[in-house]
């Protein structure tokens, strides 16, 4: 039986159960089924019993109508479109059982199918609800600001619809309400309960700067929030959305087993055909040659095949996207797991993205009279030219500029190359911030230009220090620079070791930063292979040069610069909360959460998928050729070819959605720490 997610229905009110049987009831599959189960129950009594044909025949052929129509409706749309449809071939078995007489067993073939439909469609919707579940966490309404810059505290308020929320809005959240847009604190402090976006079991403590997600529960403190996303773009909606698109993904695997299916049914049809007339060509009884052809065409019908791979890769999906992974499709699920090589970014991937000005250095001494620049003015110009950029090293800037009290004046021409700098016209002063090495490329020689000698000796010793150093150009001559430093992930090293253990290689670091840095924070970690210095181009060629070798790369970024890379790799993963739009749209799935140890969970809990995918094409090969075998050689009774091949199927859906459990994550976890042969448990 050919199972197809079904449209979810609205989220309903209803906690636990109570919503998960309302959900049941909505789909048709389970009503027809039900009302075929029913109807079947009522007349078999009076058929055993000897009852007159009239009192059972009516309910029998209820239980046909109900049972089969739909199958019977969509196969033959299929049939019309050239397609030939292994449901429909259920249906014409159970009217030519009951062609010969054999009409309980015709119908119990129904009951059996609708069933194993209803159960199918049940178990597969219960993918979309492990997600879409968290919209019913997200409060429908919202208290929002009318004046947020009062400063007395007694602002005006509105209760509006959560859904009606823009960027900018400011909300405030009571003790023990549901934050209603993804955002940062204004003011205020409290303990917000973010275990359904984050999987942390505790609360998680907030204050002014911290971000907070829309769903998340409040602890006792009174939070105001600047709105930072609209509700279209929250991580529930994302989630929500990411999940739906990926459900209409079909991974290779199974659109393999789809393009086999066509012939396979064709032969299977020819193959039913050769059953029935062979024998009776040599004198067989026709009834046993129709009844032995149709339970022939029963059992051999690719059913459980065809449901084999997709339950298992939506499962995973699931599961990731409870855990804070969106993965973007059911091929990137499946993918994920053949990786062989892994290649991150630094900033803001193997760092934690917030980064911080620790120096400023000027490469002359400042002259009142000629209007030199001071450091504060130094910083101040670079801030104003880095304000529009995204790029993390960017937002330290800004923020370094904003914690000494400039204002920062307005950016004019704009520009941005990615691995160089920017470019802007700040106060009438042309202003380059930038990668010391590129920025003074191409400047005269540094024995005749004691600015740019003095720029890369700075530069070389801030970079000695572990430093990043970025270069400030002011009218073309350099002015100074300024040291960055950004922590490293706490998490860094044991994920670097879990991506070692799970492809056999060590990862490689591709970075546009400085190779003192990067060899430094390299062997923090536990990385030999350093590329640093690289611009975007240089990334897509190193991670074309490991595809060119037959490696299957995994590439991890955030920034504009990673991009190209994330889409020439085989698969790409970007760190959500401070990753650029680019790399989140070029990405094939992004870490919401920003916990860089989850990628290799989520590999193993693809493998884990996989595993679960050839586990289930040996089961539905076995029972395909012990029941056809059955049949061929010995007498198979109709009934239990019907249980046989049906409850191969359901047991096939059944085994992939176990990946929906939270211990399978659990288990991912384990397997991504001590790499084992695959699991399916």
């Amino acid at each position: 039986m050919v199972s197809t997610l079904t449209k979810p229905a609205p989220p309903s009110a209803d906690p636990g159960n109570a919503r998960r049987r309302t959900r049941v009831l909505a789909l048709p599959e389970a009503r027809w089924a039900l009302a075929a189960l029913l109807l079947f129950l009522a007349g078999l009594p009076l058929d055993l019993l000897g009852a007159p044909a009239w009192t059972w025949g009516p309910l029998f052929a209820a239980t046909y109508l109900t049972g089969g129509w739909e199958p019977a409706w969509e196969g033959l749309k299929a049939l019309k479109g050239r397609t030939l449809d292994v449901d429909l071939l259920m249906v014409v078995a159970a009217l030519g059982a009951a062609a010969i007489g054999q009409v309980l067993d015709g119908a119990l073939l129904i009951v059996i199918f609708a069933t194993s439909g209803a159960l199918e469609a049940v178990a597969t919707a219960r993918t979309e609800d492990s997600v879409r579940g968290l919209l019913d966490l997200a409060p429908a309404t919202a208290t929002r600001i009318l004046d947020a810059d009062a400063a007395d505290g007694a602002d005006a308020e509105e209760s509006v619809p959560t859904g009606d929320l823009v960027v900018g809005d400011v909300i405030v959240i009571r003790p023990g309400e549901r934050i209603g847009a993804d955002g940062r604190v204004l003011s205020g402090a409290s303990e917000v309960d973010q275990a359904t976006i984050t999987g942390e079991p505790l609360p998680v403590a907030k204050e002014t700067g911290d971000e907070v997600f829309a769903g998340t529960l409040n602890g006792n403190g009174v939070l105001r929030v600047a709105v930072g996303r609209d509700a279209s773009d929250s991580v529930i909606a994302r989630i929500v959305r990411m999940v739906e698109e990926a459900s209409e993904t079909k991974a290779p695997t199974q659109l393999f087993i789809e393009k086999i299916e066509q012939r396979y049914s064709l032969g299977m049809v020819a193959a039913t055909l050769a059953v029935f007339l062979i024998p009776l060509a040599f004198g067989a009884d026709l009834t046993a040659s129709l009844l032995r052809a149709m339970t022939f065409m029963i059992v051999a019908s690719p059913c459980a095949v065809v449901l084999a791979t997709m339950p298992p890769l939506l499962s995973a999906l699931a599961n990731a996207g409870r855990h804070g992974v969106l993965v973007k499709s059911a091929v990137v699920m499946e993918r994920l797991g053949q990786v062989d090589a892994v290649a991150l970014d630094k900033t803001g991937t193997l760092t934690e993205g917030t980064p911080r000005v620790t120096a400023v250095r000027l490469l002359s001494v400042p002259d009142p009279a000629t209007d030199d620049l001071d450091e504060d003015g130094l910083l101040a110009l670079a801030a104003a030219a880095e304000h529009p950029s995204e790029h993390p090293l960017a937002r330290a800037v800004v923020l370094a500029a904003h914690a000494r009290g400039h204002r920062l004046a307005p950016a004019e021409d704009f520009g941005s190359t990615p691995g160089i700098g920017v470019t802007a016209t700040v106060a009438g002063r042309t202003v380059q911030v930038g990668a010391p090495a590129r920025l003074l490329h191409g400047a005269d020689d540094p024995a005749d230009d004691p600015l740019s000698t003095r720029a890369a000796d700075v530069a070389a010793e801030l970079e000695a220090g572990g430093h990043t150093a970025v270069l400030v150009k002011v009218d073309g001559a350099p002015a100074g620079l300024l040291g960055i430093e950004d922590r490293l992930r706490p998490d860094a090293a044991a994920t670097v070791a879990a991506l070692t253990g799970l492809t056999g290689t060590a990862p490689t670091l591709l970075t546009g930063d400085n190779p003192r840095a990067a060899a430094r924070l390299a062997a923090a970690v536990g990385i030999t292979d350093v590329r640093a210095g690289l611009l975007p181009q240089d990334k897509v060629a190193a991670v074309q040069a490991q595809e060119k070798a037959g490696r299957k790369v995994l590439v991890i970024g955030d920034g504009v610069n990673d991009a190209p890379a994330l889409a020439a790799a085989h698969t790409g993963i970007a760190m959500g909360r401070a990753g650029s739009d680019l790399a989140l749209e070029t990405a094939d799935a992004v870490i919401v959460r920003d916990e860089l140890a989850t990628v290799p969970t989520v590999v193993a809990l693809s493998r884990r998928a996989r595993g679960l995918v050839v586990q289930n094409l040996v089961i539905a090969g076995s029972f395909i050729t012990v029941l056809v075998l059955w049949d061929l050689l010995g007498t198979l009774p109709l009934p239990l070819g019907v249980l046989g091949h049906e409850g191969s199927t359901v047991l096939v859906g059944l085994n992939g959605l176990r990946l929906l459990r939270e211990s399978a994550w659990r288990h991912a976890a384990a397997d991504a720490v001590e790499p084992r042969p695959v699991r399916t448990g």
